[in-house]
């Protein structure tokens, strides 16, 4: 019997979460920064941010990926660098399944994607596909720096969904770190659920069990960047409940390797969706 994208998952996860763990517990910063407050509105919580320098945050992480592109260093996360690869094993596994569904192609819309971060992390793996396309949608500095930078026959950056979807037509969509930081979440989520692609990847996104949706300010520690900014800590009954009525399901849920302190009892977590099949009418 061949192995489900479940089975696979539970193999992997174990291992990744018992390094994370201790990873964090030497972790001090998660301690004295991460997420706070209860804003009524985006614009309440926008007010309560100090703002940041996102040319900064971009030039920190375009030397930071050049470097790994270039093989002076290993691996890249929110613009800081490590020496060793934190492997998100249930993300990948979700992007060779893909992949195995459409005869070892993998075309991925990478929303938010900023420099190509994920690309760059599982590029090793990526590699024995018979054909990989990677498009990911930014804001228009991050994508003039982007093409100037890292675009090649594999990489691509575009300004919108639609500029992407005019080239190329991906079969699987990812969200990584990046619904949490939009003014209207649900919006962009309709709009990707529309997309004629039968793959769909959230990860890095904080969730807890109250019943509405819940906005904080985000303060990330100086030492990777001075920001601070706006961040939903989404409903779980609330954010299933919208993805039950879409045409989409849950394939597999995991753990994030996210974690930073909120003021309620939260979790980072990351989900594989797939199309619905079309209930066939029996005559």
């Amino acid at each position: 019997m061949g192995m489900t994208l479940k089975d696979l998952l539970k193999l992997v996860t174990p291992p990744v979460l018992i390094h994370l763990a201790k990873r964090l517990r030497g972790n001090r910063l998660t301690d004295a920064y991460g997420l706070s407050g209860d804003y009524r509105s985006w614009g309440e919580a926008l007010a309560a941010s100090t703002g940041y320098d996102s040319e900064l945050i971009l030039e920190k992480t375009r030397l930071s990926l050049l470097k790994v592109k270039k093989g002076e260093a290993v691996y890249e996360r929110d613009s800081v660098l490590f020496d060793e690869i934190e492997y998100a094993w249930p993300l990948l596994a979700g992007l060779m399944w893909a992949a195995a569904r459409n005869g070892g192609t993998l075309n991925v819309l990478d929303f938010g994607g900023s420099l190509g971060s994920t690309y760059f992390q599982n590029r090793d793996f990526l590699s024995v596909l018979s054909r990989v396309r990677w498009n990911i949608v930014e804001q228009p500095r991050h994508v003039e720096v982007g093409k100037a930078c890292f675009e090649d026959d594999r990489l691509n950056f575009y300004t919108d969904i639609a500029e992407c979807l005019g080239e190329t037509q991906p079969n699987i969509v990812l969200l990584s770190s990046v619904l949490q930081y939009l003014e209207h979440p649900y919006t962009l989520l309709e709009q990707i659920m529309g997309l004629p692609c039968d793959c769909f990847i959230i990860d890095r996104t904080p969730f807890w069990t109250g019943p509405t949706d819940r906005l904080c300010v985000q303060n990330v520690p100086p030492s990777i960047y001075p920001a601070n900014y706006p961040s939903w800590i989404f409903s779980s009954p609330h954010f299933h409940a919208y993805i039950d009525k879409a045409s989409y399901q849950i394939v597999a849920k995991f753990d994030s390797l996210d974690n930073l302190k909120p003021p309620v009892k939260a979790f980072w977590q990351g989900i594989i969706l797939q199309r619905r099949k079309p209930v066939r009418l029996q005559r």
